[in-house]
């Protein structure tokens, strides 16, 4: 593991040779890092998380016990993915079938939170800023800020970048800054 150089790698956990992990990540036991993953600078991946062939995961994230994290997604830095998380590659999974072909990618961006048992299918966008409730079920894509929840998730309103909702009815002094709608429905901070 000597390309794992200023990482923390618990001895019970499994870091495969040819994956790329930045100076100050901690990997806890049970893990499993996969070769050819990349996890960025001070994140934790915690007990019994799964970081699948070709993740991406970037700075200052943080994977939740037993989060699973399979080939094909991309996640920004200052993500938090909550205990059993799941996301999802293949839109029609069959046992006796797979090739990379059927790999479907999934981006989540800056500062995305992701509650516990949540499932992400595979294809979309979680937005930056987004948070998504514990146990929903994501099928489309998530406008940034937007607060998600249910089966399958619905926009239920709007958070701040400290995960505080919302209230849009105030523009002024939400978080200390004045918030608005874009045209694309997004929040923008002014």
């Amino acid at each position: 593991m000597s390309n794992h150089v200023g990482v923390r790698i618990d001895p019970r956990a499994v870091v495969e040779d040819d994956s790329n992990i930045g100076a100050g990540t901690s990997i806890w036991h049970f893990a499993h890092v996969r070769e050819g993953s990349s996890i960025g600078e001070r994140c934790i991946v915690g007990k019994g998380a799964y970081v699948d062939v070709g993740v991406v995961i970037g700075d200052g994230c943080k994977l939740q016990n037993g989060a699973m994290v399979y080939n094909g997604v991309s996640i920004g830095d200052e993500v938090f993915v909550g205990p059993h998380a799941v996301f999802t590659n293949d839109l029609r999974p069959r046992a006796n079938i797979w090739d990379e072909e059927r790999l479907c990618r999934t981006e989540v961006q800056d500062g995305a939170s992701i509650g516990a048992n949540a499932t992400i299918r595979c294809g979309i966008t979680v937005g930056k800023w987004s948070m998504i409730a514990a146990g929903s079920v994501v099928t489309k894509d998530v406008l940034a800020h937007a607060l998600m929840v249910g089966v399958p998730a619905k926009q239920v309103g709007w958070v701040t970048k400290s995960g505080e909702r919302m209230d849009l009815s105030v523009e002024e002094g939400v978080a200390g800054g004045t918030f608005k709608h874009s045209p694309t429905g997004e929040i923008v901070e002014l």
